[in-house]
């Protein structure tokens, strides 16, 4: 099985050279393949803000993982090579996927998304705690519009552009995804840059919006723990957004790439 399905966790080489201040952080001409954007992904250190808040979590730890190895590097994207949906967050969680490797793994966001998934058919079980726990997606890949935990979940509009354009690359390689689901609004915001879509178009729970190419956007909030605790998203809606999901894509014929 592919390593970009179960995503890639502690192990991974941790050399990480610094990219020198004049010279391309990504080359996103032409298609690439996923574990050659994985490769690039892990390797960054191109906001210095982020690598030193990501590798000093890693460090400190949180009291209930002190045992843990922490991975504390930037997170590529997971999931079905031959996906026809694509699902974006914000940025991993700085004691979940900064920990485990995988986006969305080990956090309360992630048990709501993978629950999701996989009522909808997309994942083959619905948790995901750590990389090699056996979940795989179908039909489905997990990225984010940035790549690194921030400081306070909230990532600078210079680090979401330093960071986008590994998302444009996973979205040309994933060729076969017509359907790009947005969770909360800096995901979609993201998206619809990408997609240059102006005016942006209006963020809420369900909207979709056409795109380039035949795909479309799904926009919904995000599983986070102050929608779901304050019942702004609830399981049903959330739910109701892969449902949604799942009609499209009986119907769909395939597209290219933004």
């Amino acid at each position: 099985m592919a390593p970009f399905n179960q995503g890639i966790g502690v192990g991974w080489a941790n050399a990480a050279p610094a990219f020198p201040a004049d010279k391309p952080i990504w080359d996103a001409s032409g298609l690439d393949s996923l574990a050659q954007i994985t490769a690039e992904v892990v390797e960054c250190r191109a906001c210095p803000r982020l690598v030193a808040w990501r590798e000093q979590v890693a460090q400190d730890r949180r009291a209930s993982f002190r045992n843990q190895e922490y991975w504390g590097r930037p997170i590529p994207g997971f999931g079905d090579p031959e996906a026809r949906m694509v699902v974006v967050g914000l940025a991993p969680a700085a004691h979940g996927g900064n920990r485990t490797g995988r986006i969305f793994t080990g956090d309360r966001s992630g048990d709501w998304l993978f629950r999701a998934l996989w009522r909808a058919g997309f994942a083959n079980q619905p948790t995901s705690t750590h990389v090699g726990d056996g979940l795989l997606l179908a039909g489905a890949y997990v990225a984010a519009a940035v790549r690194c935990a921030p400081p306070a979940n909230k990532p600078t509009p210079e680090e979401r552009r330093r960071c986008l354009p590994y998302l444009e690359r996973e979205l040309k390689a994933l060729d076969t995804a017509s359907l790009i689901v947005a969770l909360g609004r800096f995901a979609h915001d993201a998206v619809a840059d990408l997609f240059a879509l102006r005016p942006r178009p209006l963020f809420g729970h369900g909207r979709e919006t056409e795109l380039c190419g035949g795909r479309r956007l799904i926009a919904s909030f995000h599983p986070s723990q102050q929608n779901t605790f304050t019942k702004r998203l609830t399981e049903d809606a959330f739910d109701a957004i892969f449902t949604r999901a799942r009609l499209l894509l009986k119907s769909d014929e395939g597209v290219e790439g933004p």
